[in-house]
């Protein structure tokens, strides 16, 4: 779960908020606003989706105990499964990733029948499941996650500002991408990389951390990682590769944050990934990737950028199809600063 949205009336306060006193909400329930905390903790995401007056949201942005602690909230009297879809929109996330919670069970049956991805809970399940649904996160990566999305709608709404193109406003955003080769310290982050990350995600492929350590300090294997920064904020690290040297490099498993996919950064990492192969002497980079994945965005860059399909080639025996691409360059990205450290 990387969201977990509320409703409001009933469920973070007792009553309904537009019967009470005018600009004044009900006292948040004490066991709600520790589990609010606890899920920021633990890398979690707070959002709402609440049948109310969309008036209410000033109240709420300005309540002294909720401020800041809802990221995209809907507020507004259209169906919630159409409010959570938005959310999970404006967040970049699947809503298979999404959790629910609400007090009504109209309201809960709603989401459930036109959002069968989401998990669907009441207050009370909620309360019983809370630590097998949602551990402890086990990098400052994760816990940072929901100060990512935080930034990430204060860059949409600057853009929304912006009087210019798209383009003129990823200029000026001042995107800095750095690149190095992973360390042990990055083992952790790339971990999780490897467990979250789908959209972006060339095979899928479950590496321990224990096989990713021991492919740090492989010189047979690269493993570069990359990280973001903006002028709103630092995106962390948000790719990396698994990549096997040889005559040939081949990409055994490449991917990208989804919060980052937007920006052009899988472009840029494969354009750098083509002159480091062609400094170490290959004659090509070779990439696996899975067709039956929800990758299809990852697949049309792969074709965008010149990947094609080796001939004669089959699956692997991971069920993956083998592209390749000669060592040409790959147009720099105009907005993307790229830095590369050792």
């Amino acid at each position: 779960m990387k969201c977990v949205v509320w409703d409001l009336d009933g469920t973070v306060w007792p009553g309904v908020a537009i019967e009470g006193p005018e600009n004044q909400l009900p006292t948040p329930f004490p066991w709600v606003l520790a589990a609010l905390a606890a899920l920021e903790a633990r890398g979690v995401v707070n959002s709402v989706a609440s049948r109310t007056d969309p008036t209410l949201a000033a109240a709420l942005a300005a309540h002294p105990d909720l401020a800041d602690r809802f990221v995209a909230p809907q507020l507004g009297w259209g169906d919630k499964s159409e409010a959570i879809g938005r959310i999970a929109a404006a967040l970049g996330i699947a809503v298979d990733a999404v959790a629910f919670v609400d007090d009504n069970p109209f309201e809960r049956a709603e989401v459930a029948a036109l959002l069968p991805g989401v998990l669907v809970l009441s207050p009370e399940e909620l309360r019983e499941r809370f630590e097998d649904l949602f551990p402890e996160a086990t990098t400052d990566e994760a816990r940072r996650r929901p100060d990512r999305y935080r930034e990430e709608q204060r860059r949409l709404a600057a853009e929304q500002d912006f009087a210019g193109s798209r383009d003129e406003f990823l200029r000026s955003c001042g995107m800095v991408l750095t690149v190095s080769g992973a360390s042990p310290a990055d083992v952790p982050r790339i971990a999780e990389l490897v467990a979250r990350t789908h959209r972006f995600n060339t095979t899928g492929e479950q590496w321990s951390a224990d096989q990713l350590s021991a492919l740090v300090d492989d010189p047979d294997w690269f493993v570069p990682v990359a990280r973001l920064a903006d002028r709103f904020g630092e995106y962390g690290q948000i790719s990396t590769a698994l990549v096997q040297r040889g005559p040939s490099w081949r990409l055994r498993l490449f991917m990208v944050s989804c919060r980052a996919a937007g920006r052009e950064v899988p472009v840029a990492l494969l354009g750098w990934l083509v002159d480091r192969a062609r400094a170490d002497g290959a004659r090509e980079l070779l990439v696996e990737i899975r067709t039956d994945l929800a990758n299809l965005e990852l697949r049309m860059l792969l074709r965008r950028v010149g990947f094609e399909a080796v001939p004669g080639e089959g699956p692997t025996a991971g069920g993956a199809l083998l592209l390749r691409r000669d060592l040409t360059e790959i147009p720099p990205v105009a907005h993307l600063t790229l830095e590369e450290k050792e």
